[in-house]
């Protein structure tokens, strides 16, 4: 599934559908992908954005830093903590990140997707 996270204002169904589809596509293996392995990546981004705000300048600075959740995705696939759906949503949604606008969207996006899998494994 492709995502646009730079066009303002966001899609309709970017916190919507969107997220729900990202969540049903992530508990398609229940045994990984689990709301608090997952929650850690957004508390991680989250971080990031709290650090940047609006500030373009420091979007800059801190922009590799938010590149690097690509590689601790790919460490915690390699420990079979997450599935490669994951980790190809969140390098894909990365890669469209190129100010403090578009991180804003994914970190919104990420919640929503948040919420829809913590309802969907509720009864796991």
């Amino acid at each position: 599934m492709k995502l646009d996270l730079k066009t303002s204002p966001p899609p309709i169904t970017l916190f919507s559908d969107d997220a729900e589809n990202i969540a049903k596509l992530l508990n398609l293996d229940p045994s990984k992908n689990k709301p608090t392995q997952i929650r850690r990546f957004y508390d991680e981004l989250v971080g990031w954005q709290e650090r940047i705000g609006n500030d373009d300048k420091k979007f800059k600075d801190y922009a590799a830093f938010i590149h690097m959740l690509n590689a601790k995705a790919a460490y915690a696939q390699g420990r079979k903590l997450v599935t490669q759906e994951f980790a190809d949503w969140l390098r894909g949604c990365i890669a469209q990140i190129d100010s403090p606008r578009t991180l804003n969207h994914f970190r919104l996006h990420f919640e929503a997707m948040l919420g829809f899998l913590k309802f969907i494994k509720k009864d796991e």
